[in-house]
This record gives structure tokens, sequence and C-alpha cells, in this order.
């Protein structure tokens, strides 16, 4: 019954591995890998994203650091120039950086070596917009690339007058385009949410209890370097060659002040030039002009066994006035050994109240970002099938859960494997795995849709391959966990259980989908049992579009894995369409339950 669906695995790991296999002469992938192929307007011009701005810079020695590698001061400040070009030319108007996401440095580039900076808006938002920056590097003599960090910025249209300036709305043209722009409303809302998941973390009776154990303990006093050893201070005057054309300072200038500061606060800890490998998001609090006088502070919070974060501060006065905060970071440096790897470093003892307040704060801040380094920034399809839930990481859980999904929808070599009465089931072969998608229309509008089939305890009414399914932790109003428990395939065989992550979204603007993703979690209160297998879901779930106000197309996506390929293999294969009479079911659940409310309430969770 499975021979079809393993043929096809088959070939796909072949196709796989033979697409793994275009390198560059130093081993890395090529600089263009995962560009499209060109699109082909209709005058015969090849299309180019109107908002796309490339900057190309020869690291010279000027750049470079003690190490002969580009500073990461400088390579910010070319960075956040060609993102404030690319904002620019689609606001038609000044533009100012309000915040980085998260930037991780994967490789560095010598003198001699070009720099080859790419940044492109991703998606317009009502006045602000998100902008993607791309910076590799090219060595000339062997034609060699490699990527050096990628980052997301958010960049506000600002007028001359009061007014806030109405941003057009993006329109995607190709494919890489059209995912980008549906995964920028995911990194937007994560934005919004990511100072109050710090606070949560630090409110957490268990990690309060956990850390200041660890300050009362401490280590070994002797290796203790005391935190106000590594304080810096430093000032800056803002001439006009250090802004923009509104006379305001370059975000990039003030990023590259503030490495450079933390950069010998770092130094003072190790007696050693440390290297910067991750710098956190933030955000700009206010403007600086030509004529400030910029304080830049800097003072190692914590160390970790192979790193230490750097907390800095910069400030701006004129004059008498005051002092105003403009920004504030945090940085994680390594010391690298002679064969290039992280060496240890020495404990740090923290200053009474404030640096113990710091101290505690660094390990909160590593939580999150290895949680939004592992789960974030690595590939979806690099992950485990299952990864362990906590109150903690469930914001980056729910973020890949629902980037998973929509990068899933976004591939454009679905083929059609079969179409009975309007339903129509889709294959995808790519990256040695095996998707299926079924289509149809149904007389239902769109979000009352999306209210019944985000409600995973009702699905057992129409699908048969969920016997049972238990709402067991009600997270928040857009995501819950639910126990499923589902029939053997086989006559005698011991039924599956599965724990799942739903994450539901509605759209974030017209023409975006309703999306209910579905994935894999582990929850300590539910281990598997010995009389019950357990199943694993790496990606699935639903996007719900409108097609008019009473009609809406429902797609179901699902990865398959081998726990869930025996339930799909027949249809894949054409010797079922089981597949159709379950979408017909669903079709008959949603028309019966068609009038009722379209939006969700505490209340019902």
């Amino acid at each position: 019954m499975y021979l079809e669906a393993d043929r096809r695995l088959r070939k796909n790991r072949e196709v796989g591995f033979a697409s793994r296999s275009t390198m560059t002469s130093d081993g890395s992938r090529p600089q263009m890998e995962h560009d499209e192929a060109e699109l082909i307007m209709e005058d015969g011009r090849v299309y180019r994203n109107p908002t796309e701005v490339k900057m190309s810079q020869i690291v010279l020695p000027c750049h470079a650091n003690h190490r002969k590698e580009l500073s990461v001061g400088q390579l910010l400040k070319w960075m956040d120039s060609t993102a404030c070009l690319s904002a620019e030319r689609h606001a038609g108007c000044p533009c100012v950086t309000a915040s980085v996401d998260d930037i991780h440095f994967e490789r560095t580039i010598g003198v001699g070596q070009v720099v080859n900076i790419r940044a492109k808006v991703n998606r317009a938002f009502n006045t602000s917009m998100e902008v993607g920056i791309v910076a590799s590097c090219e060595d000339l003599y062997s034609n060699s690339h490699w990527k050096v960090c990628q980052a997301f910025a958010t960049f506000v249209a600002r007028s001359t007058g009061t007014e806030k300036v109405q941003l057009k709305q993006l329109v995607p043209r190709t494919h890489r385009e059209q995912v980008e722009y549906s995964v920028a409303a995911e990194r937007r809302r994560m934005r919004l949410i990511h100072i109050d998941t710090m606070k949560d973390l630090l409110n957490s009776t268990s990690f309060q209890s956990s850390t200041s154990e660890g300050v009362d303990e401490g280590q070994d006093e002797e290796k203790e370097v005391p935190a106000e050893r590594t304080r810096v201070e430093s000032v800056e005057l803002v001439l006009p060659p250090h802004a923009n054309h509104q006379v305001s300072t370059f975000g990039g200038q003030i990023m590259a002040w503030m490495e450079n500061v933390a950069t010998i606060a770092a130094s003072r800890l190790c007696n050693a030039h440390p290297t910067l490998r991750t710098i956190d998001m933030f955000y700009f609090r206010g403007p600086s002009q030509v004529g400030d006088r910029l304080i830049l502070k800097a003072i190692v919070n914590n160390t970790f066994k192979n790193s230490m974060e750097v907390g800095v501060c910069a400030e701006a006065y004129q004059g008498e006035e005051p002092l105003r905060h403009i920004n504030s970071a945090f940085m994680t440096f390594e010391v690298l050994d002679e064969e290039g790897s992280p060496r240890p470093l020495p404990p740090i003892r923290p200053e009474p109240k404030d640096g113990k307040r710091r101290y505690q704060e660094a390990i909160a801040r590593k939580k999150i970002r290895l949680d939004r380094k592992y789960i974030i920034s690595c590939k979806y399809t690099e992950m485990p099938l299952s990864v362990p839930w906590d109150t903690t990481n469930q914001v980056y859980l729910s973020y890949n859960n629902i980037f998973a999904l929509k990068m899933l929808a976004a591939r454009n070599k679905w083929v059609l494997s079969s179409k009975k009465n309007n339903v129509k089931l889709y294959t995808l072969e790519e990256n040695q795995t095996l998707s299926f998608r079924v289509e149809a229309e149904v007389k239902v509008p769109a979000a009352r849709a999306f209210l019944l089939l985000s409600d995973l305890s009702r699905r057992p009414e129409w699908d048969k391959h969920y016997k049972q399914c238990e709402l067991i932790v009600p997270v928040d109003e857009d995501d819950q966990i639910y126990r499923v428990l589902t029939p053997s395939v086989s006559e005698g065989g011991r039924v599956q259980d599965f724990i799942l992550l739903a994450s539901r979204r509605p759209p974030c603007d017209n023409g975006d989908p309703y999306v209910v993703a579905l994935r894999s979690v582990t929850l300590p209160t539910h281990p598997p049992t010995d009389d019950i297998n357990r199943g694993e879901v790496f990606c699935a779930g639903f996007t719900i579009y409108e097609v008019s106000e009473s009609v809406s197309k429902i797609n179901y996506y699902n990865q398959t894995n081998p726990g869930v390929l025996p339930y799909i293999a027949p249809d894949i294969a054409g010797l079922s369409s089981s597949f159709c009479s379950t979408f017909l079911s669903c079709n008959k659940f949603l028309l019966e339950n068609r009038t009722g409310p379209s939006v969700i309430s505490n209340a019902a969770l």
C-alpha cells in the first residue's frame, strides 16, 4: 500500500543529497543560492524590487580592528545606511530607525575582502515598515562568498510636520517577496510583546529563586572580577558627518559608538581582545541631532562559561538640559583562542543593588536569547519534532509554529495528485520530506470557518482521525495546547496520541489569510505511556482565505513523518480518496454551524 509513497521519499532523498553538493571553493554556499529565477515583466525588462538597495564596500585598514577584521561598528553603519535608503525609497520621505531585531554574526570579514549589503522593504504597516538586510562577504581572489549576518530593522517615516506619514502598502511580486511579506506580520507581533516577555520571565517565581541562589552562592571569589572594573564611560560630539539629511544622528553611527565602548568593557574583564557575536533586539527611544553630546556607558553585566553580556546605554544632552535616554543595547562577546575556539571566562562579581539586578536580567536575556536563536533563527526544517514547552519560550514556539506553516504554504512546487468533488489533493517533495495539501471552497464566511476550525476540541465531530481531543493548557487567546487521541491505522494496533500546540492568527491586513498552525510539543505533565504510541506532528494546519462575504477557500497542510504517513499514504498513492470524504465531512460541519459569532471570547477558553 505504501510503496508509491516510499518511492517518492527515496527519490526525494536523492534529490536532496544532490542539492547539498553546491558549494563554493571554501565550503560555503554561494551568495545567490536562495535567489529566484528572474521575473520577466510585460515590457521585457527583468523585474527588480523597487525598494531594493545594494551597497558594496571593500574593507580597508581604517575599517579594521587589531585582528585585521572589519569592525562590527563599521558594518552596522553600512547596514543602517543601506536599510534607511531602502525605507525612504518606499516612503518617499525621510525615515528614521526605530528598532533592530537580534543580529547574530556568523562569520568575520578581513581586510581586502568586499562587503555586499542588500536591503529591501518586506512589508509596510500604517506608519512603520520592516526592512530586511543581508550582509555577505566576497573574496575577490578565491571567488567565494559567505553570509555574515541577517537583520530585520523597523523604520518610521518622518515628515517635516507633526502629522504621521501614512505609508502605502507594498505589493509583493515574487515568491520570495510573498513569503517575507507574510512572515513580517508575525515578526512585528513578536516585537510588540518582546518587553512583556522579559518582564514575565523576571517576575517568574522559579526564575527569581534560581537566579538569587546563583548570586548569593557565587563562584570562586579569588577568580571573580569586580564588575566596577569593566565600567566604561565615553562622550562623543555629534558632527555633520555623523548625521543624515535630516540633521539627525545616524542610527548606525550610534550603534558603532555603542559597540566601541562595549568592546572596551569586555576587554577589561578578560585582558584580551573580544569578538562580538550577538546584539539583542533593541529600540531607539528618542532622536539625537547635530550638536548633541552623547554619553556612552558600558559595563559587563554577567559572564557565562564562554561568553559575557555587556550592557550599553546612550544618553544625549545639549547645554544645561537634562540627559535624554537615546538607546540601550545588550551585546554578547566571546574571547577566541589561537584555534578560534571560545575560551573560558572569569566570573563576575556584581555590584550591590543595580549590579545584582543587571546580573539577574542578563540570565533572563540569555534564556530568551537561546530560545530566540534556537527556535526562530534556525530553519524550521532543522528543529526536532517535539520541543519542550514552558511559559518562557511560548512566544517563540508560537512564532515558529505560524512561521513554519506560512513557509510550507508559500512553496511553489505543489503538484496536483488527485481531484474529486471539487476537493483537490496536492503533494510536495522537498528537503527529504513529503508534504500534502487539501484545498476546497466552502460556503461559510472566512471568520466563522476560522473560529470553528481553530477550536480543536470540536474536530472529532468531523475528522475520523481525531478520536478524542482534550484542551489541557489554555495558554492565551491565540495559543492552546491539546492532547489528541487517534485510532490505530492497522487492525489490532495501538492507538496514538499527540500533544499539539495550536496557534491561530486573524489577518493582519486585507488579503492575508486566517491561520491555524499545529505542531508537537512536550509537556512534563503528559509524558508518553507504554500502552499508547506517542505520535508527533512537525508542521500542519489551515489557511483560510476570504473569497467573498459568504465563501472561503480552505487549505489544510501537513508535513508528513513516519507517524503521519500511514494515514495519508493510500491517498498519495492513488489507492484511496479518504481525503475527499474527510473534507466533505468538514464542509458539512461548517455549514451546520455557519451561523454564530465570528470572534473568540476569553470565556470560551
